[in-house]
């Protein structure tokens, strides 16, 4: 696969798919720009070569063609400062306004395209689509990895009507992260895996056994564990059908010599909200009507600990409820002792989504090796799947 660093771009158009799929607040203002900031080397390789930049990106999912609070116009006046040029805009990314400034585009002028997924035929990976964005440019470069697993007419058709295409600055280093992770860490490894359902991370999960030293288990998901091992939930979430799977993995676990983890206590409410009791529990005996929504005050210590000890780790999925700040402090204390880690030499990965969230909200993103743009990507391509996106490109 060819990366940024194989082309000179000068009188060149790069056609470069990006991942602007920012969050914004109701008066359409960028509230997280992490992704657009990642964007900027790229652009500006292209730009100092004495090249010319067409971005196509999604924001959100519109339902039926165009919508207001779904167009990347929000973004203009954003990435215009991030990149130092006032940045252009065409109200549609393909047909004879989008043709013609593409056309018309000189050297170290960038070009925004409206959001791609205005048109049904962008996911559906429609071939015909995606040769009318593709006539835009002369290369084609894939700097989204956050969509690199989706076949969609931008991330991965398109290519096929290019003789050179590549990956930008992005794309090369979640893959490049990825792998050190995977395939050279240093040990002791201890993987952090949190977030709602254990459905959604057995593939990783049981990947992560193969290569780890520790594995710690937060979030919703470590509910299903206590009661795969008879302990006592009251109303925690629970995946019902995933019990005998949790047995397996934890006896997976022991003869793969990895320590399984599972947070001994839980800060627990009756409620669903940030203004109702709270009460720290044993996750082997919660009461009937109290849910746990936080790994406890000797879950965080212990978690730490090992963490701190660690020389590489990788964090997906939160501890609890952290948009609630009574179910905050487990997320928040995990995050101190991975930056304390990486401080200490480690190498941390954080695995993009709400952990990364997490990570940026508490001012942290920059005190860790690297934090991906791309939750379910990363997932997906540590499960030893082939990314589409990535795919493409070879």
């Amino acid at each position: 696969m060819n990366t940024l660093n194989d082309y000179n771009f000068s009188n060149k158009k790069a056609l470069i798919r990006v991942d602007f799929n920012v969050p914004l607040n109701d008066q359409g203002q960028v509230t997280d720009d992490t992704r657009l900031r990642a964007a900027v080397p790229t652009i500006k390789k292209v730009i100092e070569d004495g090249g010319s930049v067409i971005l196509m990106s999604h924001l959100g999912r519109p339902k039926n063609g165009p919508e207001e609070k779904f167009s990347l116009r929000h973004i203009l006046s954003e990435l215009s400062a991030l990149l130092g040029t006032v940045v252009q805009f065409a109200n549609d990314c393909i047909g004879d306004e989008a043709t013609a400034k593409a056309k018309t585009l000189q050297s170290g002028e960038v070009l925004l395209l409206e959001n791609v997924r205005f048109y049904k035929e962008e996911t559906a990976g429609d071939r015909a689509f995606a040769e009318k964005l593709s006539v835009l440019g002369d290369i084609y470069v894939n700097d989204a990895f956050g969509t690199a697993h989706r076949a969609h007419a931008s991330t991965t058709i398109v290519a096929e009507f290019f003789e050179d295409k590549c990956c930008g600055f992005v794309m090369q280093q979640e893959l490049d992260n990825a792998k050190k992770v995977l395939e050279n860490a240093s040990r002791p490894f201890t993987a952090i895996m949190g977030g709602a359902k254990i459905s959604d991370k057995i593939l990783i999960v049981e990947r992560l056994l193969d290569v780890v030293d520790h594995l710690l288990i937060g979030g919703g998901m470590s509910y299903t564990f206590f009661k795969a091992l008879g302990g006592q939930i009251g109303n925690s979430l629970v995946e019902e059908d995933k019990l005998d799977l949790a047995k397996e993995l934890i006896q997976k676990a022991k003869e793969k010599g990895v320590e399984l983890h599972l947070p001994k206590d839980s800060v627990a409410s009756m409620e669903f909200s940030n203004a109702s009791e709270i009460k720290v529990v044993d996750n082997y005996a919660i009461a009937d009507g109290w849910m746990g929504l936080d790994i406890g005050p000797e879950a965080a210590e212990v978690f730490s600990g090992i963490i701190e000890k660690s020389k590489t780790i990788l964090w997906n999925g939160p501890m609890g409820v952290f948009e609630m700040s009574n179910f905050a402090k487990g997320t928040h204390r995990v995050a101190e002792a991975v930056v304390a880690a990486t401080e200490a030499g480690g190498f941390s990965l954080i695995g993009g989504g709400d952990s990364a969230a997490a990570v940026n909200q508490l001012g942290y993103g920059d005190k860790v090796s690297y934090v991906s743009t791309g939750g379910g990507a990363l997932l997906e391509f540590m499960e030893g799947k082939v990314l589409p996106g990535v795919a493409a490109l070879g």
